[in-house]
């Protein structure tokens, strides 16, 4: 049998184990995947488990998709541009070839549309973590003009910020403090990459208030959308004051759906059903 698991913490919420096992049974593979929860500090000895007991892959979340590049031998040019990876395959030889899937997945749940709508203009995302740095290379692929990031830490996140510079000239980057945000007029879409409002990091609790929510446009021409990565809860308290004051909104499933989709290839070699796995999921929140 094949082996695969998500390594991070916390992962009481994930429901990658879910819509794996699902695409693995949908296509009669003899494979498992767990959720195997790591800390930082467990780090160095999570990955020699997983490299010495018969692990194919594994996936990489909150907090490890930067730390993790330490020890890979391999990536490929989306996780060496993002700095971080959130899907490694374990080579025959035990070295470990790191991939970013996020980017592609926040890419793909954003529908054709709205890429349109804010292709040369101004988007703004909360946090600067790996899914922030995803978020940021599939906006500069769609071709937005301008990115704001907001950060609790600001000296932490300048250094990935001038590496977006360097190697996106046409975009401009802006790194601010969270606590200085009050309006966001200028911005064709919000998103949110932190983990606040996710179910075991303060669930039912929104990143901003909703009296800044509201300094997004919404006009006849145009209406600002907001994304949060957050799909556990489908409904954040975001996403809900959001569609409450008329926004479009994007939850974090499709994004998680789809990069587990082209995580699942990656390991597998076959063509995962974005549409299994995102039934899987959608019934496993419901219960």
């Amino acid at each position: 049998m094949n082996k695969f698991a998500v390594i991070g913490h916390p992962l009481t919420q994930s429901l990658s184990a879910v819509m794996h096992n699902a695409m693995f049974k949908e296509l009669g593979l003899d494979c498992s995947y767990e959720l195997l929860d790591t800390e930082s500090e467990d780090l160095v000895t999570r990955v020699k488990q997983l490299k010495s007991q018969g692990y194919g892959g594994f996936n990489v979340t909150i907090p490890l998709k930067v730390p993790i590049t330490l020890f890979l031998d391999e990536f490929d040019k989306l996780a060496d541009l993002a700095g971080c990876a959130n899907t490694v395959k374990i080579m025959p030889d035990k070295s470990l070839y790191g991939y970013n899937t996020d980017i592609y997945g926040f890419q793909k749940a954003i529908p054709e549309e709205t890429q349109k709508e804010i292709k040369g203009q101004k988007v703004s995302i909360l946090g600067t973590g790996g899914a922030a740095r995803a978020a940021a290379i599939a906006f500069c692929q769609i071709g937005v003009s301008e990115i704001d990031f907001y950060a609790r830490n600001i000296i932490n996140a300048s250094k990935m910020v001038n590496f977006l510079r360097e190697n996106f000239k046409s975009t401009k980057f802006n790194l601010k403090q969270m606590q200085s945000l009050k309006d966001l007029s200028d911005s064709k879409m919000l998103v949110n990459s932190t983990p606040i409002g996710m179910r075991g990091k303060a669930m039912g609790t929104s990143p901003i208030e909703e009296d800044i929510i509201i300094t997004l446009p919404k006009t006849e021409t145009i209406t600002a959308t907001v994304y949060d990565i957050v799909y556990n809860p489908l409904k954040t308290e975001l996403l809900k004051l959001a569609q409450k004051n008329g926004y479009k909104t994007i939850t974090g499933i499709d994004m998680f759906v789809h990069q587990g989709a082209k995580a699942f290839e990656i390991w597998t070699g076959q063509k995962a059903k974005p549409e299994i796995m995102k039934i899987a999921a959608l019934e496993a929140l419901a219960e």
